[in-house]
């Protein structure tokens, strides 16, 4: 049994000094506090990576198909009462989307910005518009006649704008925000006046310039919001003076998923944008208006969240503070013999 402890005691890595053997010197002393402090900040350091989330993209063909695609809209228009305002959203076969589940608010502005009225639209967009395309056509006046019969001027009509006038000399605006379910094809949406008739608009207003679609762009997205992304229309404010003309946003979605350390994931839309505005002409018969003509990406991005593994962590602290101590080492057994080599010369100089 003896013999067997003897062997193993031959193989150990770590052998032992009697006490008296050992000698401990200032330079090893300070060798030690600064190897110490490297090894604290390295630990630290590598439990920061460790603890910290980053992300990994990947990209594949879009496979989801019959789908819904969320809109969701937050503008100001500070020149237009609510009123005169309304949204349109068109599929790319130039149909209008029917059966939408719209969910708008309209919060009619003061001039100094504050909320004077409240208005709820559970269906804002138009569904029966067969002979409508809203495309820069001129489908109001070729409809004028039969717009006429509809609307005429009894008294709701010169009631009402009776007061879209007066808001307009109040300085009154609108803020449109909510939530559009389109389906998931090319389209477009837009905020005009579209949805008044060509003689109530000639009432209203003294000619296109005076339809002034100045806005602010408080938030447009297509899906709920994830760790990082950036919407690039968000903050945009366009004003006019003294003109006017018609705003087009030229949209490109990316299909998102983002994944969670959790295993949870949030689909969503990511976009770029291209800006393009057409002044006003002489000769032009159509309405201003803010377009956002959108197209999809057949790329989807997938966006995961990971982490380093335990055992990953576990290898770097080992190979940073095994490395840290090792070199102390030597540099601690280097300015000993440095210092032994010069201490001895000295003593031999003083002998002599």
């Amino acid at each position: 049994m003896g013999v067997r402890l003897q062997s193993l005691r031959n193989i150990d890595a770590f052998p032992r000094a009697e006490e008296h053997l050992l000698k401990k010197t200032h330079s090893g002393a300070i060798v030690s506090i600064i190897g110490l402090t490297i090894m604290a900040t390295l630990f630290v350091h590598e439990l920061k990576y460790y603890l910290t989330t980053y992300t990994v993209h990947q990209m594949s063909v879009d496979l989801k198909r019959g789908e819904t695609l969320p809109i969701h809209i937050n503008m100001t228009f500070p020149a237009l009462p609510c009123e005169v305002l309304s949204v349109d959203a068109i599929d790319m076969s130039g149909k209008h989307e029917v059966d939408l589940d719209t969910n708008i608010w309209k919060l009619r502005m003061s001039k100094e910005g504050h909320i004077i009225g409240t208005e709820y639209l559970s269906d804002l967009v138009e569904k029966e518009h067969s002979a409508h395309k809203h495309d820069d056509s001129n489908d109001h006046h070729e409809d004028s006649s039969q717009e006429k019969h509809e609307h005429g001027f009894g008294s709701d009509a010169e009631k009402m704008i009776k007061n879209v006038k007066h808001a307009i000399q109040n300085g009154e605006g609108c803020r449109v925000y909510g939530v559009l379910d389109v389906q998931r094809v090319a389209g477009n949406f837009h905020i005009s006046v579209h949805g008044l008739s060509i003689h109530v608009a000639q009432q209203i207003f003294d000619g296109l310039k005076d339809v002034n679609v100045s806005h602010v762009i408080h938030d447009l997205s297509f899906g709920p919001t994830y760790p990082g992304i950036h919407n690039p229309l968000d903050g945009t404010t366009r004003i006019l003076h003294d003109t006017s003309g018609t705003f087009k946003y030229y949209i490109k979605i990316v299909p998102t998923e983002y994944r969670y350390l959790s295993k949870a994931v949030l689909p969503t839309n990511q976009f770029s944008v291209t800006e393009y505005f057409i002044p006003l002409r002489e000769i032009e018969r159509s309405w201003p208006a803010v377009y956002f003509l959108y197209d999809l990406s057949p790329i989807t991005v997938t966006i995961k969240e990971e982490r380093p593994s335990f055992l990953h962590f576990i290898t770097r602290l080992c190979a940073v503070l095994g490395g840290t101590f090792a070199l102390t080492g030597m540099l601690d057994r280097w300015m000993y013999r440095i210092i032994e080599a010069a201490t001895k010369s000295k003593s031999r100089s003083i002998l002599r």
